[in-house]
């Protein structure tokens, strides 16, 4: 499973429309985020995730279809335009996705990055959805990887560390 580097990109945005800027400046996506392969990408502010999400689509059309969906069909689009005004996307991408089932692994990598923020407190701010699915050690690794890039407060209540009592409710 090849995931490639992440790129970041910087959006200016309000309910009804958004503009996004490369780190070289260019107000367009380009490379990975073009591709029509499956991605991953988290939306953050202050390196702090509230959205993770997947695509094949390109990453200009995925954000349309957010933007301009008003719940005909049951999708409402993106919460997050609704409160903020700007953002971070890193996108990465899965170069070498199997024919059969393109998306299965970078979905898997979504549950566990939504995981992993969930476990260090709270679920991301501003996430709706979640694909499950079982997950292997390079999973688990993949998502590792992503999330050291971003601030993540630690959960006291959450002790790796020291075995966990079970709760009274399900003791005999």
């Amino acid at each position: 499973m090849r995931i490639s580097e992440p790129e970041r990109y910087k959006l200016s945005f309000d309910a009804a429309s958004f503009a996004v800027q490369c780190q070289k400046g260019t107000p367009k996506f380009s490379g990975i985020a073009t591709l029509k392969k499956p991605k991953l990408y988290i939306v953050s502010i202050d390196e702090k995730p509230i959205y993770v999400g997947v695509t094949r689509q390109s990453l200009r059309n995925r954000l349309r279809l957010g933007w301009n969906a008003n719940g005909e069909s049951g999708y409402y689009g993106y919460a997050w335009r609704h409160h903020l005004k700007e953002a971070n996307i890193d996108i990465w991408c899965h170069e070498d996705a199997p024919e059969e089932n393109p998306v299965l692994d970078i979905e898997t990598i979504e549950a566990e990055v939504v995981f992993l923020i969930r476990s260090a407190g709270q679920w991301p701010l501003h996430q709706t959805e979640i694909h499950f699915h079982p997950s292997t050690p390079a999973h688990r690794a993949i998502a590792a990887k992503i999330m050291g890039r971003y601030t993540l407060p630690s959960n006291p209540a959450v002790k790796r560390d020291e075995p966990q009592a079970a709760p009274s409710y399900c003791k005999r």
